[in-house]
């Protein structure tokens, strides 16, 4: 278990990153593709990366980034630097910044965990050149294994960033850190977090704590080692079923509706299932739907169902309510 000790300042400053991290959901991706039995929610994404990463041979170019990333246990600190909420190249910049001191220590820990290839000693000395292609590496198993999915990803992230927002405004900081339960509890300024490999305490000290939602995460949160860095908890998110497309589906990039486009819309879905999907974007409950539109709550329910169906916006229990938010497809109706 890995127990995370709160002061009051702690708790005014904690927060949920703004969006899915590309960083991390990259180095989580390579743990979940190696592991022998791996989620079948998350079988035809492994079935496909798999496939494309053989048929292009570029296994010799990824032979140290899969090593850095063992399917279990142990992997560097410096992979994922906090700076990589500024987006995917800011985190790159960072890895090739990194301290010598930081790399050597990290890599020290991982050798005594798992083989590395040869070129490890290049990168815990930190030479220039084995930082590039470290990172030039992790830029091409993006393109394969992360960016034909990223609008699926992004929109799981988002619906959980909508529930803990709501449970912000509920319940401030401590109904926040209390939703992230079965997993996690919440108590007396201790966040204990279930299932974690090792037992272990994090006392923050007034830093606060960054939560990291993700999608590539597997069942357990992660947290850095080095109790010097800036505190980070990364958990995983609802996959909804698994919804990621198949590799190649386009990026669906909203665009500004006007009144012609809100009336195909309408003449689509009809105008009362059309003002529901727009109600939705933003993230609302059946309840909310109803009170907004003036309609019954056995009618939003329906139009919601009908929705929901059609694989237009996801619908996620939280105690006694149901929040909706919209599906990439969803969204791609709504803004074109």
């Amino acid at each position: 278990m890995l127990r995370i000790f709160f002061s009051s300042e702690d708790i005014i400053r904690t927060r949920v990153a703004p969006a899915a991290d590309p960083v991390w959901e990259t180095i989580l991706s390579l743990h979940l593709l190696q592991r022998r039995r791996p989620e079948p929610v998350m079988a035809g994404w492994r079935r496909d990366v798999a496939h494309t990463l053989r048929r292009d041979g570029t296994a010799a170019q990824h032979r140290l980034l899969f090593a850095l990333n063992p399917p279990q246990g142990y992997f560097p600190d410096f992979l994922t630097p906090y700076v990589s909420r500024d987006g995917f190249e800011a985190g790159l910049e960072a890895i090739r910044s990194t301290p010598i001191r930081q790399l050597h220590r990290d890599m020290t820990v991982l050798a005594g965990e798992n083989a590395l290839p040869s070129s490890a000693p290049e990168l815990a000395r930190g030479e220039p050149g084995a930082l590039r292609r470290l990172t030039g590496s992790m830029r091409a198993y993006r393109e394969t294994a992360i960016s034909p999915y990223w609008p699926r990803i992004q929109a799981a992230v988002e619906a959980d960033r909508i529930r803990r927002s709501r449970a912000l405004l509920d319940g401030g900081t401590e109904g926040l850190l209390a939703s992230l339960r079965p997993s996690m509890r919440w108590e007396s300024g201790v966040l204990d977090v279930y299932d974690y490999p090792y037992q272990r305490e994090l006392r923050i000290e007034g830093r606060g704590l960054l939560l990291v939602p993700s999608f590539f995460c597997s069942r357990v949160p992660v947290a850095l080692l080095d109790p010097d860095l800036p505190p980070v908890l990364v958990y995983p998110v609802d996959r909804l079923g698994g919804i990621l497309p198949a590799a190649g589906e386009p990026d669906l990039v909203p665009a500004k509706r006007n009144p012609e486009e809100r009336a195909a819309l309408a003449a689509l879905l009809g105008r009362t299932r059309a003002a529901v999907l727009e109600t939705i974007d933003g993230g609302c409950s059946t309840g909310e739907v109803a009170r907004r539109l003036q309609i019954s709550a056995a009618a939003a329910s329906q139009h919601t169902t009908v929705l929901r169906n059609a694989g237009l916006i996801i619908s996620q229990r939280e105690r006694n309510t149901v929040l909706h938010t919209l599906t990439p497809l969803g969204r791609a109706i709504l803004d074109h």
